[in-house]
């Protein structure tokens, strides 16, 4: 098997919502969009896709509920600190909730939170020297 991500699935409760979010808050782009998923191009050969929580069911298996957060983040790389803030801020806009402050991490870089309307996390980061020259085009 190569070492490689195709897709990163989330099961969303509501697709329009999830949409509206992800493309008309945020400016993405869809690639595929069909019923009960939109699929959305995050990188060369990755796609994020955005599928009915009830048909994630059908297919998949149940998802599980109770509290805390899902144990899964999901990153976004810039080549800034300032640009953390920046994204955090069109986070904000969009309807994000909650958002964190960009804070100086231990590790030597700095980031900062956004929950997107099913409360999947998103880290906005920005990391020091090789990794930031590795993730941000």
């Amino acid at each position: 098997m190569d070492q490689r991500i195709s897709f990163v699935t989330l099961a969303v409760r509501d697709v329009a919502v999830a949409r509206r979010f992800y493309v008309d808050g945020l400016g993405w782009r869809p690639g595929v969009e069909a019923p009960g998923v939109v699929m959305i191009p995050v990188g060369e050969r990755v796609m994020l896709s955005l599928w009915d929580e009830s048909e994630f069911e059908a297919e998949v298996g149940p998802v599980r509920r109770g509290s805390g957060l899902a144990p899964i983040t999901l990153a976004h790389n810039v080549a800034s600190p300032e640009a953390v803030d920046g994204v955090l801020e069109t986070a904000r806009r969009a309807g994000a909730d909650p958002v964190t402050d960009g804070v100086t991490r231990a590790w030597g870089g700095y980031t900062g939170y956004f929950g997107d309307p099913d409360g999947y996390r998103w880290e906005v980061a920005w990391a020091p020297g090789e990794l930031t020259e590795r993730l941000v085009p």
